[in-house]
């Protein structure tokens, strides 16, 4: 039985280390984190989207996407504006800049883990989104900020 706890500790491990690599590759190259990227690339996707949009486009909390879109806007890569029909509404655009790092950024760690679950049959894709949601809950990691995408949850600034 430990066996296999020790099994699953090291692909946990192992995971953790993959994104971590990556996230470390993205900010050298062009000075982001993965979450970052993420809501640079929604916003390119859906330009003038709001940061609720945003928010769910990314699978954030909007207190997350607050602070990002606070980031990217300080380092020039977006702009907020505020509607000229309701005035509470804030709606968020990628600049040059913003499009220029899309542009330089390594692929997305989950480009290829994409094409290899879609790959999959149906039957194995859904065991592993059960088991995977199932360690989710032995983590107490259901109230945790996800992104649909491979990060480290360390890097979401």
């Amino acid at each position: 039985m430990a066996d296999l706890l020790d099994d699953v500790l090291v692909s946990l491990r192992r995971i953790l280390r993959a994104t971590s690599i990556h996230s470390r590759k993205l900010g050298r190259s062009v000075g982001i984190t993965s979450p970052q990227l993420m809501v640079l690339g929604a916003v390119n996707a859906n330009d003038g989207l709001t940061a609720t949009e945003v928010a769910n486009a990314v699978s954030l909390s909007q207190a997350t996407i607050t602070a990002i879109v606070s980031k990217l806007e300080d380092r020039g890569l977006l702009k907020r504006e505020r509607s000229s029909v309701d005035k509470r509404r804030v709606h968020v655009s990628l600049n040059d800049a913003g499009r220029e790092v899309l542009i330089q950024a390594p692929k997305p760690l989950q480009e290829s883990f994409s094409r290899r679950f879609e790959a999959l049959p149906r039957w194995e894709q859904l065991q592993l989104v059960s088991s995977l949601e199932r360690i989710a809950r032995m983590m107490d990691a259901e109230d945790l900020d996800a992104a649909p995408v491979l990060t480290d949850h360390a890097d979401l600034y």
